[in-house]
């Protein structure tokens, strides 16, 4: 939901006020003083704060630190905010409320040296009635926080098991929006549950006829009435499109609320020619509720929010009644950026989630931590599913701590429930019990029940848990069932830097060079960017392979972690997380692109790609393999226009040219479809020697504005002397502004990470840095030259922004654009059957015959072994079928291989070792018809080559059963059998 309550027309300097009692909110971020300190009286209207530091917010007051310093070490303590404002005379006699989308960790805010409220948890919006501390004319507001690691709620001294140094990065202070509202005293409330006890508007869509573009629009508000009297009133709904053009208006029968008690006011009505909310296709509406007394409007709340359909069921996720594979990305929701950290203004938000969906994924996992407003509502308008969290650390917990994880996420889900964009409720970051899922589930059904959204939680894999949670999935692993969806959380925590090529460019990084962790060599958290590439393309052929059209059980898909490199916990050579598909300054790495090739499709492929990993731009007499990511069905090279050759393919997507020498000039990938149909096209081109550097601006969509707060993204280029890019240069920059801004600078390899430093290099030919705006419009003038290199001048121009007595109606997010490049949901299937399942009618095993069962039983929680020596177990079909393939899942499986013997109806028709994967494994069968399936273990399981997964700090999470099953043993955990269609 989006609480930009009716807007006020600015004019001239100040603000104008409508005639009536009509709502008012205010943006409340200008105009603000901050201190590092804790003195006394700081609360006191009387307290001289001339001397703090001018922001306006979101500002964590400890920014600096962001990517310069390792997480453990982020500054904490005590800072106070305070500002002075002033209320329009037509706010006399009316209620006044302040909200705030958080703080980190506990704010206690005072209104005029009198103590309003304390707020502790560091992650959910909260908010106070302060009507009864303010006076004429100018009032105070002081905020003291504590971002202590170790900060314990004070009614409990129980610590907040989220405030955690892996991976919730301590940015201080009030990094988050804050607004005011000005109300009649008969008013549509808050939805800040914790602090005002309210619940504020539900706007939901229910009877969905998709294909019709119809829906039934309904709208609840809860209504309090703080006059001394009785109120009768009427409850009208406003729906509005993206234009603004009204297309439904209804209301509810005029009713009567007592002095002092609330009541929930209800009114739907059909609604017909709906664009429903998709992926990639952000389309939002207004919902205008608005409260009448005697025919005049009182109270009005806009709310933003967009109408889709969903359903969880055979294994699979619907939207709109198309079948749609989670492909996305884990991501920190501190979502930072270096030297600023969370605070972006919304249209930066909305550029990081959109590059994200440019890689064609569709779901943002937030980790651990409920996201902040801005972040909620900018997958809203760029078509971003989301899953979302309470706060929680890594296991389930008890007592106060896991009431500490309800009441989170009871005020998230209140907060939140009108954002079309979330999909999930996530209950912890591992598995929950069943009764506490059933708290979370009771949770959902209170205040959200008509939101199509899955209550689940990680893992949940077992069938008593299925039958409570609605969605689950591993970490690390992949994961299939017939019943509740099943995605992987966290499928690859590899890490690369971006600076690295490959072992043949400067800085000639050797791939797997760096510190060991934890004692342990660290290779994978140490890629160059060829090798990151492909091991993202080999880490997704799991879950492409078992995709939805593969059988009755499949994989819903998974999420990477994560999108864009973090200031938390890490493992590889730098202080920060470098497992992005983008660096921090949102730089796509070939990771990203990867990605793209992979995921355009709901499920199947719907857009070929091909893409080139690398650059071309090498020292004479290098000869270097190339990989080429491509969804076509096969590659071929092309350098200079001379073919080089064919592809070698593995995990499907992967395309391999040995060999290949280096010169100067074009090089070209081509993909064909099974028909020889040329379908896509990926060139790299050799760039000349650097000659100059080049500036492009990066800004709001609404233009730089001048409010203290705006940020413009510059990015800096090392091009040759007909404009294209040098992929290889490593120039260092030097920056000179001049203007209305303050340097924030970037991020780069080197002393400090280069934060906060007006000189840092290029990476691969380009960087970026972040100005921001003071509150002074004016012309803003960023000069860069490097040595040997013509220099660049680049020059913005910041637009005013009213404010007046500390509030503006200018909002941060206002005016932001809609983005609909994916076009609605398609009407078309979203897959091609390539497999059906032939079900299991009995099973016979040579020892613990009584286990069979639980390799068909849809339950990765159980497995049948047999004992030493007796690995045969033979499953007799429901039907005769010519068989395709047999898919199984066998413990120990990225660790171990079996050598298996497979007989159809007593014909041999596979032998072999099974290949190590992340779950399941796929082997071919020669199109074998009959009814009996003999699996016998023919020899000792080999664990050589293992998959190795050393980065997680609870290696019990990595646990695949290997070691306690003995080599000479055959543990099935799941078995399917498949024909063609």
């Amino acid at each position: 939901m989006n609480l930009r309550l009716i807007p006020l027309a600015l004019i001239a300097a100040g603000l104008m006020q409508p005639a009536h009692a009509e709502r008012q909110s205010y943006n409340f971020n200008p105009n603000w003083k901050l201190a590092v300190a804790d003195p006394a009286d700081a609360a006191q209207r009387a307290f001289d704060d001339s001397a703090w530091k001018a922001v306006t917010l979101p500002r964590a007051w400890n920014e600096d630190d962001a990517f310069s310093k390792d997480i453990v070490d982020l500054t904490t303590g005590v800072a106070w905010y305070r500002k002075h404002f002033t209320l329009p005379a037509t706010a006399a006699g009316q209620k006044v409320f302040i909200e705030f989308e958080g703080a980190r960790q506990a704010a206690e805010v005072y209104v005029n040296g009198k103590r309003i409220g304390l707020h502790e948890n560091g992650i959910n919006a909260f908010g106070f009635d302060i009507t009864a501390a303010l006076q004429p004319g100018d009032n105070m507001v002081a905020v003291r926080t504590d971002n202590s690691w170790d900060y314990r709620e004070k009614a409990t001294n129980q610590r907040y098991q989220w405030s955690d140094k892996n991976f919730n990065a301590n940015y201080g202070g009030l990094p988050k929006n804050v607004r005011l509202h000005v109300t009649d005293k008969l008013y549509q409330t808050l939805p800040l549950y914790s602090t005002l006890g309210t619940t504020g508007v539900y706007v939901y869509a229910r009877e969905f006829d998709i294909p019709g573009r119809r829906a039934t629009i309904a709208a609840e508000s809860e209504v309090r009435n703080e006059y001394p009297d009785t109120r009768t009133f009427t409850y009208e709904v406003q729906v509005k499109d993206r234009d603004g053009k009204q297309v439904a208006q209804f209301s509810s029968p005029a009713q009567t609320v007592a002095a002092g008690a609330t009541a929930v006011v209800k009114a739907s009505a059909p609604v017909q020619g709906l664009n429903f909310w998709s992926w990639g296709y952000g389309y939002l509406y207004d919902v205008v509720t608005t409260l009448k007394v005697d025919g005049k409007a009182v109270d009005s709340v806009t709310t933003r929010t967009g109408f889709r359909k969903t359903e969880f069921a055979n294994g699979m996720v619907k939207l709109n009644d198309r079948v749609i594979q989670m492909k996305g990305y884990a991501q920190r929701t501190s979502n930072e950026w270096p030297a600023v950290g969370m605070s972006v203004p919304a249209w930066l938000s909305d550029y990081s989630n959109g590059l994200a969906v440019e890689s064609n994924a569709n779901l943002v996992r937030w980790m651990h931590i409920t996201p902040w407003k801005q972040d909620v509502e900018s997958l809203d308008r760029v078509g971003m599913m989301q899953a979302m969290p309470a706060g929680d650390s890594e296991a389930d917990v008890t007592g106060r701590r896991w009431e500490q994880r309800i009441d989170a996420m009871r005020d998230a889900i209140i907060y939140n429930r009108n954002s079309p964009s979330i999909v999930f409720y996530e209950s912890g970051n591992r598995g929950v019990s069943e009764a506490h899922m059933l708290e979370m589930k009771a949770l959902r059904d209170q205040f959200d029940p008509h939101g199509g959204r899955a209550s689940g939680s990680r893992e949940m894999l077992s069938t008593k848990l299925q039958q409570v949670a609605e969605y689950g999935g591993e970490m690390l692993y992949i994961n299939k069932s017939a019943r509740i969806p099943m995605w992987a959380m966290e499928y690859s925590r590899d890490e690369g830097a971006r600076i690295y090529w490959d072992e043949y460019t400067a800085p000639f990084h050797k791939n797997g060079d760096g510190p060991p962790h934890k004692g342990q060599p660290a290779p994978t958290y140490n890629h160059n960017q060829d090798s990151h590439a492909i091991e993202n393309v080999k880490r997704w052929y799991d879950y492409w392979e078992q995709r939805p059209g593969t059988g009755t059980r499949v994989s819903s898909g998974g999420v990477n972690i994560i999108f864009s490199d973090s200031n938390t916990h890490h493992r590889g050579a730098n202080n920060y997380r470098r497992s992005g598909e983008v660096d921090a300054m949102r730089i796509p790495k070939d990771g990203f692109y990867a990605h793209q090739v992979m995921w355009d499709g709901w499920v199947d492929v719907e857009r070929p790609r091909a893409h080139i990993i690398g650059h071309w731009n090498y020292a004479p007499g290098t000869v270097k393999t190339v990989s080429v990511v491509s969804s076509a069905e096969r590659v071929e090279l092309f350098l200079n226009g001379k073919k080089v050759g064919q592809g070698r393919q593995s995990e499907r997507f992967l395309f391999t040219f040995d060999d290949v020498a280096f010169q100067p000039g074009e090089l070209k990938a081509v993909g064909y479809d099974a028909k020889g149909k040329a379908i896509c096209i990926s060139v790299l081109a050799t760039a000349g020697a650097p000659a100059k550097l080049r500036l492009t601006s990066i800004a709001s969509p609404k233009g730089l504005q001048a409010d203290g707060a705006d940020l413009a993204l510059v990015q800096v280029e090392v091009v040759d002397a007909k404009g294209r890019r040098n992929p290889v240069a490593l120039n260092k920059v030097e920056f000179e502004l001049q203007g209305p801004a303050e340097w924030r600078g970037g991020i780069a390899q080197g002393p400090d990470n280069y934060v906060l430093s007006r000189a840092l290099p290029v990476e691969g030919g380009v960087n970026r840095v972040l100005l921001r705006t003071g509150t002074q419009a004016g012309k803003i003038i960023l000069r860069a030259k490097s040595e040997g290199l013509a220099s660049a001048e680049l020059t913005l121009v910041s637009k005013p922004v009213a404010v007046k007595d500390g509030l503006s109606a200018q909002f941060p997010a206002d005016g932001l654009p809609l983005h609909l490049q994916r076009g609605a949901t398609p009407a078309t299937p979203s897959f091609k059957v390539s497999r059906v399942a032939v079900p299991v009618a009995s099973i016979e095993a040579a020892s613990n015959a009584a286990d069979a069962g639980f390799t068909v039983d849809d339950d990765e929680t159980t497995k049948w072994s047999s004992k030493p020596g007796e690995g045969v177990i033979t499953f007799k079909l429901a039907r005769t079928a010519k068989l395709s393939s047999v898919v199984l899942k066998l413990a120990g499986w990225r660790e171990r291989s079996y050598p298996l013997q497979i007989q159809v109806d007593g014909k041999q028709v596979y032998d072999g070792m099974t290949p190590k994967g992340l779950g399941y494994v796929t082997l071919p069968l020669a199109g074998t018809a009959g009814q009996t399936v003999r699996i016998a273990l023919n020899g000792m399981a080999d664990e050589t080559n293992a998959i190795k997964l050393t980065e997680v700090a609870n290696q019990a999470i990595a646990d695949t059963g290997a070691n306690q099953t003995p080599k000479g043993v055959l543990s099935i955990v799941e078995a399917e059998f498949y024909e063609l269609p």
